[in-house]
Order: C-alpha cells, then structure tokens, then sequence
C-alpha cells in the first residue's frame, strides 16, 4: 500500500486552511487567523485528524523560501529613503524597546536571557499583509502617515534579515546567557566567542551578498531573457522558482546562512530586472499557496496546554505586542517631530505580529535558541493581535481628539514639531507677506501636477505641506511653501487664508480633507474650496463641511477610460467631447441629487 501521509496532510492542511480562512474573513478578521486556527485542528494537540508535522514542516519551509523571495521582488529602496529620517530611528528603537520588555517578561516567567531575546526580537516585527490590510481599510495606505508606516515596516524587515544571519552563529557557538554569566564573573571568553561568530558570520554574508550581486545580477537577467523567448510562462515560472530555491539552497549549503536569506537575495536579484512585474505575477499564486501551508505547519506546534502552563508569559507577551510596542512606536514618532496622527497610525498598525515573526522563531527553533513552547505563545500572541488590530486601529485613531486636548505632555511634544516647523519657516520664510492667489495643500502627486499647472499661467501659489524635508526642497527651488498642519486654524491664518481667493486640497484621507475644509470655513467663510474625493460615497460629507469644487477620482477614471476608448474606435473629437461632457454632467446630478443641493461636482 502506498504511503499517503504527505497527500492528506497536504489535503487536510488546504481544506481546514479554507473553511477557517472563510470563517474568519466572514467575522471580518485576517485570514491568517484561519490558517493558524486550520494548524491547530491539524496538530497533534487537538482530537481528531494529525498531520505529519514533519512533512507539513519541510513543504513550510517552501512556503518560507517564496514568501522571503517575494519580499525581496516587492523591496524598494526609494520607498524606505522616502521617510528614512522617521522609519529607520522609529524601528530601530522601537524593536529595542521591545526585545528589552520581552527580555524583562522572559527572566520573570524563569525563561532565560537568550530566549527572552529571541521573543522580543519576534514579537518586535509586525505582519506586512495586516499593515497593508488595515491602512487599506481605513484609506490610509497612500497618506504620508501610510508611507511612514510601510517605510517602518521595512526597516524591521531589514533587522529581521540581519538577524537571520546571526542566530545560527551564535547557536554554534555559544549563547548569549554565557556571555552574560561570564561578564559577570569579570572574563571574555563568550563574549569573544560571540563577537568571533557574530564577524564571521556578517563575513559571510558580505561574500554571499558580492557573489549573488555579481555573479546574479548579470547570470538572472540573461536566463530570464532565454527563458521569455521561448514565450511560455509556464517555463518562465518554472524558471523563478528554480533560481529562488537554488539560490536559498546555495546560500545555506556553502555559507550557512538561513535558507529565508538567500530566497530575499534571490528577490530581490529578479526585483532589479525588467521581469519583475512578470515574475511577482507568475510566483505570487504558488507563494499563497505555499504561504497558507506555512501558517497551518505554525499552528500544528501549538500546544494550549503549554501555553496555560505560562500563564505570566503569555501576558507579558500580549501586553508587549499591544502596550509596549504601539507606545513606543508613539512616543518615538512624537519625538521625530511628526503629527499625533502619524504616531497613532503608526502604533495601531504594527500591534500585531505575523510572518517573519514565525521564521525568525522558526530558524531560532532549529538552532536550539528557543524550545518549541515558544513556538505556541507567538501562536497565541499572532491569533489574538492580529484579531483585535483592526478593532485597536480604529479606537487609537478615535482618540486623537482627546489626546491632543488632554494629554498634557502630547501637547509639550507637538509644540515641539511646531516650533521645529517655525524655525524652518522663519528660516526660510514662505512669502513676503503677501497673500497668495491660491493654497496648494499637499505636494504629492496630485498636488505636485495642480502646482505645475499653475505655474504654466504664472500663477504662484502657496504650499502648505507637513513634510519638513519637501518645505525645505521647495525653499531651495524658490517656491513658497509653509511647514503645518492645514486642520489647524492658526497654521491656515499663517498663510494668509482670509485674503487668499481659493483653497485646494489634495491630501487623499478623507478624515484630514474634512477637517481641513472645517478649519479653513472658520478661517475664512467665503473662501473657495477645491478638494479631491476618491469615491462618490465622499461627496455629502464634504459638501457638508463646505466644498466648494468636489474632483472625484472615480470620476476622472470613468471619463478617461472613455475617452480613452472612443479615440481608439476613431470616434470624432468633437462627439468625443460631447459625450465626455454628458458623463461628467449625468454623473454630477447623480451625485448632486443624492446630496441635495447644487454643489459642483467634477
């Protein structure tokens, strides 16, 4: 009789992976919850059906290889320079913060230094798909306090990766408990034998990293081209996925390091080529699935009577993960001289742990750093974070209000980034006094296209931006710019607002718009008011508040991709604009209908 234990594990694990998965998307929570929740049914700690956790471990660690290997493709370096000033300090005290808490919980509950370490270092990376998830929900993934997060996010990533490098050295080796008993007792020897392993392991990753970009950066390009040639994609998949696993394999074999550091390499490699896009399309099917069968294989270790047996720990590892992290987090972004709104978001999104925190554990695990228990606390942890993280989101956001009127030493840190702005304005002060004819609120792609369009008819207008590195580029070009807040009345009086003809907003989150729209009819009651809106759904809540002009992005789509159509159907330009014309009419009383009254919509 054959033996069938990898097929129905593998079964099993897709089956259980969807019914739970489907359940929790229904309830509204991630899928990950669902596929945590498919390991445990499948594990050996729960009645019925047992997988082979062997088997389930070795088709994770796939999964692992494509996920790292996708994290690479999607890795820009231009994104994390963007905010570089926030996200690199922000993470990197942050993950300290929190490694400390954990270390402090972990000798508490009788664990040791080395695996409190560990911990902390796993509970200090938040779930790239939860943050993505979440700031799409609340449409804040495109806002500056967005990019900070995401930027955040890839800074911990990175500290994941170099810590991939260093823990099977230092398994190796020795351990860091050593290091502090020796300290100690006044002696050097681990603390030698630590650095020792800790050099020659960056060592090799330095010669692993020269190779890769060498030899790779011109050996996968070339094989990609031979391969797209033949214009089969299932050659071309095969091919990706050929070079993400030998490339990790490689990596592990001949330097020893983590199977999960050559998958980023290997990713980052396709990343830099012209097949990126092609490639994350072709793998991002096989690295789902994949994906699922690493979060059931994390759950099938989860032992709930371990985790009742450590009550404290399990405590203190949720109270890090939900306290620890986000106050930092907060405090930090606060400190950087960014808005209360940046560090809320920022906090509400990373309370939560996900997939890099079961491979740093995992490759923890294999080298002896960590016994398996620890595995079913970052189990517990990642089902009741990643749960709760909308529901935190949202109620951390909601608090803004009050903690600016209440919070005392909120108030002392925000006067702080304002006078940070002051001195930028009075260093390079944002006009002569004079009112300007428009008020571009925001300079990112909308606002940066609205400025160059009024620049074309000399029309000089005054940026308000909450990005002191974009005032600063804008001083140097000559133009006029203000450091602040636009929802704040003092900042738009500042800017002369009560003498200005028009106001345009483009920030895209629609919270900011509204109480920006407020701030300036309190300012000036007859100022005209032209603002983005991403959807229809918008309109009456800013009509509300006071717009004047409402450009809907959904809108302009509509009527470009019909434009767009009629010109290739050779349709003449004049019917073309007749057309275009009757779109945008129908759909403004629509919408006007809807709201109530005669509002412009465009």
């Amino acid at each position: 009789m054959h033996d069938i234990s990898l097929i129905t594990t593998i079964a099993f694990g897709f089956a259980a992976a969807l019914f739970f998965g489907l359940v929790a998307k229904k309830i509204g929570l991630s899928p990950i919850v669902g596929y945590l929740l498919a390991g445990i049914a499948a594990g050996p700690h729960t009645p019925g059906f047992v997988g082979n956790i062997q088997l389930a471990g070795q088709l994770a660690e796939i999964g692992v290889i494509l996920l790292m290997f996708g994290v690479g493709l999607h890795f820009h370096l231009k994104d994390l320079l963007a905010v570089r000033n926030i996200a690199i300090p922000g993470a990197l005290g942050q993950s300290t913060l929190a490694t400390l808490a954990m270390v402090g919980v972990a000798t508490l509950a009788g664990w040791s230094w080395t695996q409190g370490v560990v911990l902390g270092i796993a509970v200090s990376v938040a779930s790239t798909v939860v943050l993505l998830r979440v700031l799409m929900d609340s449409r804040t993934l495109e806002t500056a306090s967005g990019h900070v997060a995401i930027g955040w996010l890839i800074v911990e990533d990175i500290i994941t990766v170099l810590v991939l490098v260093v823990l099977p050295a230092l398994a190796v080796n020795t351990s860091l408990d050593n290091v502090a008993l020796d300290a100690a007792h006044g002696g050097t020897e681990a603390g030698k034998g630590v650095l020792w392993a800790a050099g020659i392991a960056i060592l090799k990753l330095v010669a692993l990293g020269a190779i890769v970009i060498v030899v790779g950066s011109r050996f996968v390009p070339w094989v990609l081209m031979r391969v797209a040639r033949v214009r089969s994609r299932e050659l071309f998949t095969l091919a990706v996925l050929v070079m993400s696993i030998a490339i990790a394999t490689a990596a592990y074999a001949a330097f020893g390091a983590s199977m999960a550091l050559g998958a980023f390499m290997a990713g980052m490699l396709v990343g830099q080529s012209k097949f990126s896009h092609q490639a994350g399309s072709e793998l991002l099917p096989l690295r789902d699935a994949f994906a699922v069968l690493f979060f059931v294989s994390v759950g099938m270790l989860f032992d709930f009577r371990s985790v009742m047996q450590t009550p404290l720990l399990l405590a203190g590892v949720l109270v890090v993960i939900l306290m620890v992290k986000p106050l930092a987090a907060f405090l930090i972004v606060l400190l950087c001289r960014h808005t209360v709104h940046t560090g809320l978001v920022v906090a509400g999104g990373l309370a939560q742990i996900g997939e890099f925190s079961f491979i740093l554990a995992e490759v923890a695990r294999a080298n002896g750093l960590i016994p398996t228990e620890a595995y079913s606390l970052l189990v517990a942890g990642a089902i009741i974070s990643i749960s709760l993280n909308p529901i935190v989101f949202n109620r951390l956001l909601a608090l803004e209000p009050w903690i600016e009127k209440h919070a005392s030493w909120v108030r002392w840190l925000g006067r702080r980034a304002d006078e940070h702005g002051s001195a930028i304005n009075a260093v390079t002060p944002h006009g002569d006094g004079a009112p300007a004819d428009a008020i571009v609120v925001g300079h990112g792609p909308v606002g940066r296209a609205v400025t160059e369009v009024l620049g074309l008819f000399k029309v000089k207008p005054l940026i308000i931006e909450m990005n002191v590195d974009t005032v600063s580029e804008l001083h140097n070009r000559g133009m006029r710019a203000l450091y602040g807040d636009a929802t704040r009345p003092e900042i738009l009086k500042e800017a002369c607002l009560e003498k200005a003809r028009c106001l345009v907003i483009t920030t895209p989150e629609p919270a900011t718009r509204l109480a920006m729209i407020v701030a300036a009819r309190e300012v000036n009651p007859g100022i005209h008011i032209l603002t983005r809106a991403r959807y229809v759904s918008e309109h009456a809540a800013l009509r509300e508040a006071g717009a004047s002009v409402i450009c809907c992005d959904e809108l302009a789509g509509a009527a470009g991709l019909a434009e767009a159509l009629l010109i290739d159907q050779g349709v003449p330009r004049e019917q073309i604009e007749r057309e275009i014309g009757r779109i945008r009419a129908d759909w403004g009383q629509t919408v006007l209908s809807a709201v109530g009254d005669g509002s412009a919509t465009k």
